[in-house]
């Protein structure tokens, strides 16, 4: 049955280990939320095509098909909220997952409080989200940036942008030449609230570069200022 457009998505718990899934679940509904649930990749699919959720939690290791891979897929068929549950603390299992387009991870074990007061956080982002408004489309001598129609030109071909990406791309424009901090773009682009890791950060600009330099690992247009921020240098 189609949901109604006002009732927001249930919440997708994805795990394979009962009795995380039931903690989940007691934890969610505890606090209001209707929550559907997968303990492998290929039923996880099918619930996030099925049930349009409003957020994922996405356990990393799963049968199937790996979280990691689920979250790409998720993530070019929506924007939603995608929190990644790892046992793995390595710092490059946690940058391998942003780059697949998680918005977030949290390392097991977890208490409840601190996943329920990030799912909150996420959530409340998301439905502050209103479409752009009419603003100027930015340029520099070999890139144009649309905010209405979400288009990106750079060098005179078309480059597809995700949302978190554009939106950094956007503040950095409209500051160029001026350092942008660390905190700043962070509260900009991921809201006051943000609980997640700094390196997001640095995860988002190093795609950016991907599609906007020439040379990325010889950056001219985005600069690293150290210990500081970034800064978007005009052309």
């Amino acid at each position: 049955m189609p949901q109604k457009a006002d009732k927001p998505g249930p919440i997708l718990v994805v795990d394979d280990e009962p009795s995380i899934m039931a903690a989940l679940r007691y934890s969610l509904e505890r606090e209001g939320y209707e929550v559907e649930s997968a303990s492998d990749g290929i039923e996880a699919l099918k619930a996030f095509r099925d049930s349009s959720p409003s957020l994922v939690l996405l356990d990393l290791m799963l049968p199937g098909i790996s979280g990691l891979d689920l979250c790409r897929m998720f993530r070019t068929e929506s924007t939603v909220p995608i929190l990644m549950l790892t046992a793995k603390d390595a710092e490059s299992d946690k940058v391998v997952g942003l780059e697949m387009g998680a918005d977030d991870y949290i390392t097991k074990p977890f208490s409840s409080h601190e996943l329920i007061c990030r799912i909150r956080a996420h959530l409340r982002r998301a439905c502050m989200m209103q479409p752009p408004p009419l603003t100027a489309i930015l340029r520099s001598a070999s890139l144009e940036l649309d905010p209405v129609r979400h288009a990106l030109t750079v060098r005179g071909y078309d480059v597809a942008v995700p949302p978190k990406e554009f939106a950094l791309l956007k503040v950095l424009l409209e500051g160029a030449g001026r350092l942008q901090t660390r905190e700043s773009l962070i509260r900009r682009v991921w809201g006051d609230d943000y609980y997640g890791d700094t390196r997001t950060l640095d995860v988002h600009i190093k795609r950016l570069r991907s599609k906007i330099e020439v040379d990325r690992s010889r950056p001219k247009l985005l600069k690293t200022v150290r210990g500081l921020g970034y800064r978007f240098d005009p052309e």
